[in-house]
């Protein structure tokens, strides 16, 4: 395939991340988006070791596919990531600081042996 070919274009997804979703919803999202990708890469690789001829159009279309789906797995842990990010650092300044009491025992005074 040769790089001046216009009929080749780079196509971007675009997932938007659910403003309800919790930071384990959306991990889970990532690992189902990358359990496909996985599963798509396993099986173009088997088709490709059990075939005779690679149709290089539906090949690269086919890895665009996994290309997508591991974009959209990367795009759902970075917002999970950056969402418990922003809850952390709003539970850290919820919380007042609480500064344990220091006991201090008292020194009993002792007379000295004369």
């Amino acid at each position: 395939m040769s790089l001046a070919n216009d009929g080749s274009r780079v196509r971007r997804c675009n997932w938007q991340v659910d403003p309800d979703a919790s930071s384990h919803d959306l991990l889970n999202d990532a690992t189902e988006w990358l359990q496909y990708a996985r599963g798509l890469t396993e099986m173009l690789a088997e088709f490709v070791h059990e075939s005779d001829s690679v149709d290089c159009r539906q090949m690269a279309l086919s890895l665009e596919a996994v290309a997508a789906l591991t974009h959209m797995g990367v795009q759902s842990a970075a917002a999970a990531h950056a969402r418990i990010s922003l809850e952390t650092r709003e539970r850290a300044q919820a919380e007042p600081v609480v500064v344990p009491a220091v006991r201090i025992p008292k020194q009993r005074l002792s007379r000295c042996p004369d």
